[in-house]
C-alpha cells in the first residue's frame, strides 16, 4: 500500500531503529521521504549515511537537529555553533533542505528570559552564512511552553517568526509543529503571516493525560484532540508544499514492531491529514 506522496516518517517514530532499519521501514511502507535525526547518521557515518539514503531512493524532508544555544558567551557556546555548522554540512550532503533548530532552555540558574531568546537569535546570525553557501533553511521550531525551562525559549510560532523575519527568505524559517502549537489563539494568522517561511510541517495528536513524562506524550494523528483540518487548510495556504512529517515521541510506540508504527501511522495520516492537502 502506498502512503500519501507527501507524507514523510520522522525517524522519531520509530526511535530504537538504526538508520538501514529505519529506511527499509519506511520503504516497505509505501513512504516517498523520512525525516532524519543527526544521532542514527552519526553511528553510521555520513558516507555510509548517504549511500543509504540513496539507495533507498527515499527524500530527505528534514534532518534534526541542531540549536541548544542560548548559553551566553563561553567555550559551550563556541562549541555549539561549531556543532550547529557541522549539522549544517550533514543537512546539504543528506539532501536534507531544512535544518530543524531547537532554541534550548533557560540556561542554569538563569531567570532572564528576554536574553535567552536574544542569544537564540544572535547564534542564527552567526550561522546564516552558512546555511545560505549550503542551502539549507535555518528551521526554528516552537515547542509547547511547557518546554521553556529546558528545552526551547521558543514557544509560539509568532516568537520563532519574530527571528526569522531578520533574515532572508530560505536562509531562516519555521516548524510548524502540531503538538507544539495546536493552542495558539493566534495559531492561524501565525500562520498566515509565515508565508514563505514554513520550512517544515509536522503533525501528531495530543491527548490527556499526559504520561509522567510529558515529552513522551504524542500520539498518532486522530487519537486526541487536535484540529488538523484547520491547521493544514492555513498551512497550505500560507504556500507551503513540501513533505509533512509524522513526529511521535511515546514509549509504547517505540516499544511496537517498526513496521507495525510505520503502517499504522501511515494510515492514520491517510485518514485525518492527507485528505486536507492539496
Amino acid at each position: 500500500m502506498s502512503a500519501h506522496p507527501r507524507l514523510s516518517l520522522n525517524q522519531a517514530t520509530i526511535k530504537y531503529a538504526d538508520l538501514a532499519e529505519a529506511l527499509d521501514a519506511t520503504v516497505k511502507a509505501g513512504y516517498e521521504s523520512i525525516g532524519l535525526w543527526r544521532e542514527p547518521v552519526q553511528a553510521a557515518g555520513l558516507s555510509r549515511s548517504i549511500r543509504l539514503v540513496e539507495d533507498s531512493g527515499l527524500r530527505v524532508s528534514s534532518l534534526c537537529r541542531g540549536g541548544f544555544f542560548t548559553m551566553e558567551e563561553s567555550a559551550a557556546r563556541r562549541e555549539s555553533i561549531d556543532d550547529n555548522r557541522r549539522a549544517i554540512a550533514e543537512a546539504h550532503a543528506l539532501g536534507a533542505p531544512a535544518l530543524v533548530l531547537v532554541a534550548g532552555g533557560l540556561p542554569e540558574g538563569s531567570r532572564d528570559l528576554v536574553g535567552a531568546r536574544e542569544r537564540v537569535r544572535d547564534a542564527i546570525a552567526e550561522l546564516a552564512d552558512d546555511a545560505t553557501a549550503a542551502r539549507v533553511t535555518l528551521t526554528i521550531e516552537p515547542l509547547h511552553p511547557m518546554y521553556v525551562s529546558d528545552r526551547a525559549v521558543i514557544s509560539t510560532l509568532g516568537q520563532a517568526l519574530d527571528i526569522a523575519e531578520q533574515f532572508p527568505l530560505g536562509v531562516v524559517g519555521a516548524v510548524v509543529d502540531t503538538f507544539h502549537v495546536w493552542w495558539d489563539p493566534q495559531l492561524l494568522a501565525q500562520i498566515e503571516r509565515a508565508a514563505g517561511r514554513i520550512a517544515s510541517y509536522q503533525v501528531c495528536d495530543w491527548a490527556t493525560p499526559l504520561p509522567a513524562d510529558v515529552l513522551l506524550g504524542r500520539h498518532y494523528p486522530g487519537d486526541g484532540v487536535i484540529d488538523f483540518e484547520s491547521i493544514t487548510a492555513a498551512v497550505e495556504a500560507a504556500g507551503y508544499a513540501g513533505d509533512v512529517e509524522v513526529e511521535i515521541f511515546n514509549q509504547q510506540i517505540w516499544d511496537s514492531p517498526y513496521d507495525e508504527v510505520a503502517a499504522r501511522t501511515r494510515d492514520s495520516f491517510a485518514a485525518v491529514v492527507g485528505p486536507h492537502l492539496s
